[in-house]
């Protein structure tokens, strides 16, 4: 799938395409129905399929102080998008040139030779919010492409939204982002050379940086990883910042049942499916040998049902 930068002019071949537009953080259920019309109206008219989406995300520009909050980094999105049939990405840069610009502005320089646009009901744009869909609309009349908003899609009565998401992973509640998701909710990184101390006890673990990811509640994990050949291993992971070592460090430690092998400076994605239990300081490494001979035993459990 093709990533095309929002700041330059269409190429060609998508001039006339349907473009989903909206942040998209997460991909989850609300957000593929805004992409899924939008693919199914191009296929319709035989046109391009586009989704495009914000780097970094609008809060971040806007409030740079704030805690880590992202869902998905840019890369598992675009594999989403590709998944879900889109042709190509758009990735508007934004900055302090896009946040400057009137909703016609960004549709006259950023949308101009587009078909179409597909947004969620609540989707704002343009300088201080000044757009929502019903400008849209009436821009789309004037710069001759259609327009379609899609209404929030709830689930159990509560709308589907990045926020309950980030909600629930915060409590640990991995069911429900899972639900919400449509897939369990995964932090990709390179795996990172340690201080090794988990050989010393029999748990070498694959740590990888949480980066710019959400931080969900601190813990044990019973997890699947994804590695960069395709293959998928259950596993257990430590999720915080290690109160029995010191110094403390943040980190997503994550050991792979039944794997003897090399992860060293390779992507791995690290899917959280349940929560085991908080972080906890033992006092000695016996203790927390004992303790973690628990955790795995629990999470093969979980696993295998």
């Amino acid at each position: 799938m093709e990533r095309l930068d929002g700041s330059a002019a269409m190429p060609p071949k998508y001039c006339g395409g349907i473009v989903a537009l909206g942040n998209f953080d997460g991909f989850h259920g609300g957000h593929q129905a805004v992409v899924g019309r939008a693919i199914a109206m191009a296929k319709s008219k035989g046109v391009p399929a586009l989704v495009a989406t914000f780097d970094p995300h609008p809060v971040r520009y806007f409030k740079p102080d704030t805690p880590p909050f992202r869902l998905t980094s840019l890369e598992q999105r675009q594999r989403l998008f590709a998944a879900a049939g889109a042709d190509a990405m758009i990735v508007f840069p934004f900055n302090t040139a896009l946040a400057a610009l009137s909703a016609d502005a960004f549709v006259a320089q950023r949308l101009a030779g587009i078909g179409g646009v597909v947004t969620g009901e609540d989707f704002t744009f343009g300088n201080r919010k000044s757009g929502n869909v019903g400008v849209l609309a009436e821009l789309g009349a004037r710069y001759s492409f259609v327009t379609q908003a899609v209404g929030a899609i709830a689930e159990d009565g509560e709308v589907i939204s990045s926020s309950r998401i980030r909600r629930a992973l915060v409590e640990g509640d991995c069911a429900t982002a899972t639900r919400l998701l449509t897939r369990p909710y995964t932090i990709e990184g390179v795996v990172q050379h340690g201080a090794k101390l988990g050989r010393t006890i029999g748990y070498p673990t694959a740590n990888v940086d949480l980066g710019s990811y959400l931080r969900p509640r601190y813990g044990i994990y019973a997890v699947r990883i994804r590695l960069a050949d395709g293959r998928v291993i259950d596993g257990a992971a430590n999720l915080g910042i290690r109160p029995s070592f010191d110094p403390p460090k943040e980190l997503l430690e994550a050991y792979l049942f039944d794997f003897d092998e090399s992860l060293y400076d390779q992507t791995i994605a690290v899917e959280l499916i349940a929560f085991l239990r908080p972080e906890a300081k033992f006092d000695t490494l016996e203790a927390l040998t004992a303790q973690m001979d628990k955790d795995c035993a629990e999470a093969r459990r979980l696993l295998s049902a």
